[in-house]
């Protein structure tokens, strides 16, 4: 099976770095409703069994394989990074789903600015703070909890905003299924960050400038 990437040229399938060099594509039920992030080699298995409805953007790879024996041709299978997949009536209630909390998407969410101090960090000076602490009944749940940076983290200790005078520069809020996906995904494409950007909610601080 040879590979070839979207400059066209062919990297060697053994090695793993060239793996990493095809970007992930979009997946959408049939009626657009983004569903979720898959490998190229998920894409081709969709393609070959005939489970694209249709597709977007850029062609995004091409897989060839051996020669028919009848036809002498050489197969092969072209991907697009945006697909629609047959019978994926579960995307609506995925779309509407509480994506999963990790600090990283917190922090793209939050732009990686201390809630705080309103002061811009790298990732490795940021932490996750709750605003309601598990100590006075607050949850690990997307609107309990605020970028923060170390030193405002540590100054609001155990306690409430309030209870340490400290006021939220921003509030929190539970990113839906596209901007989650753009979160989650260091090399989005362009055509795709087009597409999901579409589904944003017009409070997403992901309209906000960097």
């Amino acid at each position: 099976m040879i590979l070839r990437n979207m400059d066209g040229d062919f990297p060697m399938l053994h090695e793993a770095v060239t793996v990493n060099r095809f970007p992930l594509i979009l997946t959408l039920d049939t009626h657009g409703v983004p569903h979720r992030w898959i490998s190229w080699q998920h894409a081709c298995y969709y393609y070959s069994k005939n489970q694209v409805a249709w597709s977007l953007g850029e062609r995004a790879f091409t897989v060839t394989g051996g020669l028919n024996r009848v036809t002498g041709k050489r197969s092969s299978i072209s991907g697009s990074s945006i697909i629609a997949i047959k019978g994926k009536a579960m995307a609506m209630r995925s779309f509407n789903r509480v994506p999963p909390l990790n600090n990283r998407e917190l922090f793209h969410r939050d732009r990686h600015i201390c809630a705080y101090c309103a002061t811009g960090f790298s990732g490795t000076r940021l932490t996750r703070d709750h605003i309601v602490p598990f100590s006075k009944g607050g949850r690990d749940t997307w609107m309990n909890v605020v970028t923060a940076c170390r030193a405002c983290n540590e100054r609001k200790s155990d306690r409430t905003p309030e209870g340490a005078g400290m006021e939220l520069v921003y509030l929190p809020y539970v990113p839906n299924r596209a901007e989650y996906l753009i979160l989650t995904n260091r090399r989005i494409l362009a055509d795709q960050m087009e597409f999901l950007a579409q589904h944003v909610p017009a409070q997403s601080r992901l309209h906000q400038p960097a």
